[in-house]
C-alpha cells in the first residue's frame, strides 16, 4: 500500500472498508469482493494492544502505520531494519491474556476456519523438528591392540543416538481453494452446510 492507501484504508474504522463492503454487498456485488475492503482489520484489537503495518508499494517508499486503538495512528517512513521488496507485513503485539494466539496449532485452526473466502496465500513461519539417528562413535578405536573382530557383534554393540534437528520454514496454511471456486462435486454437502452454519 502507498501512504495514501494507509490513510484511506486503515485510517479509521469508518474508512476501513466495512461500511463500503456492506453497501456493495447490499447492492448485489459478487462475494469475491471479500478481502478487498479491509473488512475485519480492526478486529485485531480484540487480541492486540498495538498493531503495526509495514508496507511497500512499487510507487512509494516503505511506510509504517502504527496504532494502539485509541482512535489515533501514526505513519512514518521506514528507515531501518527489514526492507520489503513489495507487499505488507502486519505485526500484532498481543494482550497478556491473549497469548494463546502465538500457538501454531491455534493459528492454523483459525486460518483453516476463516480462509474459505480468501484467495490469497497465507503462510505461517513454523518450527520443524526431525529426529535423526547417529552412531555413538565417541569411544573411537583403541590403538595398539590387535583383536579378532566379529563384525556382526561389533554392529550390534554400536549404540544409536537419536538427536533432534530444528529448522524453520514458511508453511502455506490455506492450501485449498476458496469454497466457491471449488468444483461442486469435490465439495461435500457437509462442507457447504458447515460454511453456512459458521457464516
Amino acid at each position: 500500500m502507498t501512504k495514501v492507501d494507509l490513510v484511506n484504508n486503515l485510517g479509521t474504522i469508518a474508512r476501513s472498508g466495512t461500511k463500503e463492503f456492506m453497501e456493495a454487498l447490499a447492492a448485489g456485488a459478487d462475494v469475491s469482493i471479500i478481502g478487498q475492503f479491509g473488512v475485519g482489520f480492526y478486529s485485531a484489537y480484540l487480541i492486540a494492544e498495538k498493531v503495526i503495518v509495514t508496507t511497500k508499494h512499487n510507487d512509494d517508499e516503505q511506510n509504517v502505520w502504527e496504532s494502539q486503538a485509541g482512535g489515533s495512528f501514526t505513519i512514518t517512513r521506514y528507515t531501518s531494519g527489514e526492507v520489503l521488496g513489495r507487499g505488507t507485513k502486519t505485526t500484532l503485539y498481543l494482550k497478556e491474556d491473549q497469548l494463546e494466539y502465538v500457538e501454531e496449532r491455534r493459528l492454523k485452526d483459525l486460518v483453516k476456519k476463516h480462509s474459505e473466502f480468501i484467495s490469497y496465500p497465507i503462510s505461517l513461519w513454523v518450527e520443524k523438528t526431525t529426529e535423526k539417528k547417529i552412531s555413538d562413535d565417541e569411544d573411537g578405536d583403541e590403538e595398539g591392540k590387535v583383536e579378532e573382530v566379529d563384525e556382526e557383534k561389533e554392529k550390534a554393540e554400536k549404540k544409536k543416538k537419536k538427536i533432534k534437528e530444528v529448522s524453520y520454514e514458511w508453511d502455506l496454511v490455506n492450501k485449498q481453494k476458496p469454497i466457491w471456486m471449488r468444483k461442486h462435486d469435490t465439495t461435500t454437502k457437509i462442507g457447504f452446510s458447515d460454511t453456512q452454519k459458521r457464516h
